[in-house]
């Protein structure tokens, strides 16, 4: 089982998770949330989120910035829409994103460049369609096979998150 990489986060940001009420069940819990991990790239600690209802994988700019990746032109920019219908992002330029999680798991994916505040690196269909993975929903894992190795990444621990006031 490998688990998400230990470290001070490059740089703090929002999450994309749902605030644990204490008489709510471990299983729903993992239900509602993105899959979390982190990731080390370029020697500093990313947020992961892993979403196979995504269509996209994407870099964040400011990971982008602060790692001083070399980014290249997208081969087919357009038009991105987050969240919102009216909150529409151009995306022009992608980056072959290095980075490992744990000490079995060591990849590198093309992600588009966009600004976003819920991660680092957003994983979607294109890194879910390179790999013949198993999503186990209960145990909120992922499993594949990477260079002959069986990978099984395991979510970030969602503690200490603080409760609504």
């Amino acid at each position: 089982m490998t688990y998400a990489d230990h470290g001070l986060s490059l740089i703090i940001q929002r999450s994309l998770s749902v605030v644990r009420e204490e008489e709510e069940e471990e299983k729903d819990r993992l239900w509602k949330n993105v899959f979390h991990t982190r990731c080390t790239s370029n020697g500093k600690f990313c947020d992961v989120n892993i979403d196979s209802e995504s269509f996209e994988n994407v870099v964040s700019t400011l990971m982008v910035e602060k790692l001083a990746f070399k980014i290249v032109q997208h081969p087919h920019p357009y038009k991105l829409l987050w969240l919102q219908k009216d909150n529409e992002i151009k995306v022009s330029k992608h980056y072959l994103v290095s980075f490992s999680i744990g000490k079995n798991y060591i990849d590198e994916v093309w992600c588009d460049v966009a600004p976003m505040d819920a991660c680092h690196l957003h994983l979607g269909f294109p890194w879910h369609y390179d790999r013949i993975f198993l999503y186990d929903g209960y145990k909120h894992t992922y499993t594949f096979v990477k260079d002959g190795c069986r990978i099984i990444l395991g979510p970030t621990k969602l503690e200490n998150i603080p409760k609504p006031s």
